[in-house]
């Protein structure tokens, strides 16, 4: 029987984040659920698998929460689970950066429709930067995208400051 794979992520202010940690981890328990779940003040990020009921069940109950009612989740099937075992943590940040003043869900940029990508980014003054590790860039990436060469997302800011001028580089796509 196919497992469904899930993963999912919003940017949302959580500040129960020990109690939903406990909540989750017990759903999944329940149901054979693996894979890992990172809850922080800023939000809720995983990636998790088991049964397809399973995993809609789980979706059914974050959303059933008005904080998650609009979780957009990305399915895809595999054979067997692929991950050994259900981690359920709390961490200071669901995307490491290593900045505490930013809050992703206050501060944003564009997002871009997927159909309107590709207008965008043929744009002469739009500079695209990967913002994936070297590795995933190695293995495929967006034409003319900037490596920034980081090992980690949490070195990226150093990558901003050190490489962008904001009066040259106006517009970014990520």
């Amino acid at each position: 029987m196919p497992v469904t794979v899930t993963a999912f992520y919003k940017f949302v202010a959580i500040a129960d984040t020990e109690t939903l940690r406990a909540e989750l981890h017990e759903i999944c328990s329940a149901h054979a659920i693996k894979g890992t779940i990172l809850i922080a003040g800023e939000g809720i990020n995983a990636t998790v698998a088991g049964a397809a009921a399973a995993i809609r069940g789980l979706l059914a109950h974050l959303r059933s929460d008005p904080r998650f009612s609009d979780l957009v989740s990305k399915e895809s099937y595999v054979d067997a689970v692929p991950f050994g075992r259900l981690k359920v943590k709390v961490k200071p940040e669901i995307v490491t950066m290593r900045q505490p003043q930013a809050d992703p869900s206050q501060q944003v940029g564009t997002y871009v429709p997927p159909d309107q990508w590709n207008a965008l980014v043929s744009q002469d003054d739009v500079i695209v930067i990967d913002t994936r590790n070297s590795y995933e860039f190695a293995i495929g990436t967006f034409k003319g995208a900037v490596d920034p060469g980081t090992r980690a997302f949490s070195e990226f800011p150093d990558y901003v400051r050190e490489n962008l001028d904001p009066d040259k580089h106006k517009r970014v796509a990520m």
